[in-house]
């Protein structure tokens, strides 16, 4: 059976050519419709994720072919673009840029291929007239499978140039230019840094997303674009599926207390999805509030975020630092990923030289640097038996930090051993209950960690009932 799923791609030619401004002036545009939109995003970015469930009001999520399988990704899309009347997807980097030079793996590309999924090409046309007609027509002939459907200008010069550029794209290249957005400081992104995901959730961005709707509703043409995502073709329903409930026992349902607010908010739905799928009840509290773990909690999962913005708020806090503290070393199974990696560890050395009191359930120290320490995809490899991973299992995930973090011990355990494009190290710690690190891991990419995850969280559940009598 086949589904009617209307969707584009929003391509570019390469990094910092305006994909996230059109992307979300066309959701803010859809959506001052009155239409239903859903927001992706290739990759494992989780900032302009956010952005896209601030304009949409829907969560969005992460379309990714190195970490997942196809079949998984196409999955997720399906799930996600499910009641939606247009789903936008951003791509990332350039349109051909991926795992690596000679193939189109892990690019948008791929993805829209995958999905078949019509490309709009965004172009930066700045100092450009017919030469933009070259650059669309390379885009083209690269891999003629793309379906690249449209080409928007960003950065022109005004509605004459704009006329220009047009009428050589349409004459060399047979594809429709359906619109422009100007040469304006007033809206750009701002400079992509994890400090503006908390902005986001404030509402603070909101003029700026309305300023993006009226550009686009002036200078594209909307009805052209939601005619191409319409007439894109169905989609078949998968044979096999991954997130389907499993048949659980209601009254051993283990309770995994998550911690969500500003300073811990980056989880991927499908991690979320796939606890209560296979059996698990999810609990959300917030640290950052003053609110201690869960007494009814059976497990501990802290995801990223950004500790480092509220990092006075958070050492202040002693019953909540007390309360991670004694859960933890009392045999609670917790997970923690990067904000929450650095939350657990001694201390938090701001880029002014201070020094902040966290948990100190792991024996580390982080300090805060003024650039981007580490960026992209990891596969990581358990070099012994832990709490999601046994010795020699592996899975995917992503890093993306501006912290370095100090073992304070000569038996430091890291967790696993991560491959990059840069090479082989060890990462994370685990011992006993606990297993924590800056990789991202994306459940999903082996979804044996949830099993034995929830394994590990009803035998707590039965240890303490017990101690209970």
């Amino acid at each position: 059976m086949s589904q009617s799923r209307p969707r584009i791609v929003i391509a570019g030619t390469e990094s910092g050519v305006g994909k996230t401004t059109l992307t979300l002036a066309l959701m803010a545009a859809f959506k001052r419709r009155g239409l239903v939109v859903q927001g992706f995003k290739a990759g494992p970015d989780y900032i302009d994720p956010s952005y896209h469930t601030a304009v949409t009001g829907r969560p969005s999520r992460n379309l990714d072919t190195w970490i997942l399988t196809p079949e998984c990704m196409r999955e997720i899309f399906l799930r996600g673009s499910q009641g939606a009347e247009l789903s936008v997807i951003e791509g990332v980097m350039g349109l051909y840029d991926g795992e690596g030079p000679l193939s189109d793996k892990g690019s948008t590309a791929e993805i829209a291929i995958m999905l078949q999924s019509p490309c709009i090409l965004v172009v930066n046309i700045n100092r450009l007239a017919r030469s933009a007609a070259a650059v669309v027509k390379g885009y083209q002939l690269l891999n003629p499978a793309v379906p690249i459907a449209g080409v928007i200008v960003n950065q022109a010069g005004g509605e004459a140039h704009f006329r220009m550029v047009q009428a050589a794209i349409e004459q060399e290249c047979g594809l429709p230019v359906l619109g422009w957005l100007p040469q304006s400081t007033a809206i750009n992104i701002p400079e992509r840094h994890l400090g503006l995901v908390p902005a986001v959730e404030r509402g603070e961005m909101t003029p700026l997303f309305e300023r993006l709707a009226k550009e686009a509703e002036r200078g594209v043409n909307l009805d052209q674009i939601l005619a191409i995502a319409t007439n894109a073709p169905r989609l078949e329903e998968l044979a096999d599926r991954l997130f389907q409930p499993l048949a659980t026992d209601n009254q051993h349902r283990p309770v995994i207390a998550v911690a969500k607010d500003e300073a811990f908010n980056f989880y991927y739905p499908e991690n979320l999805e796939l606890l209560e799928m296979f059996g698990a009840d999810l609990l959300f509290f917030s640290p950052l509030r003053g609110e201690p773990v869960p007494d009814e909690a059976d497990g501990l999962y802290i995801g990223g975020g950004f500790p480092e913005e509220f990092v006075v708020e958070l050492a202040g806090n002693d019953l909540v630092k007390t309360s991670f503290y004694r859960r933890i070393t009392g045999g609670l199974p917790a997970f923690a990923e990067c904000g929450g990696y650095m939350y657990l560890s001694r201390s938090i050395k701001d880029t002014a030289g201070r020094v902040h009191d966290m948990v100190g359930v792991i024996p580390a120290t982080v300090e805060m640097k003024d650039h981007l320490v580490a960026l992209g995809y990891r596969e990581v490899k358990a070099e012994t038996d832990q709490l999601l991973l046994r010795d020699g299992e592996k899975a995917r995930g992503h890093e993306f930090h501006y912290s370095t973090l100090t073992p304070q011990t000569a038996d430091y355990s890291p967790a696993y051993k991560t491959t990059s494009r840069w090479g082989k190290q060890q990462e994370g710690y685990a011992k006993e209950n606990l297993l924590a690190g800056y990789t991202h891991l994306h459940f999903a990419s082996n979804p044996a960690m949830v099993h034995r995850w929830l394994t590990a969280c009803r035998e707590y559940r039965h240890k303490k009932r017990t101690a209970l009598g």
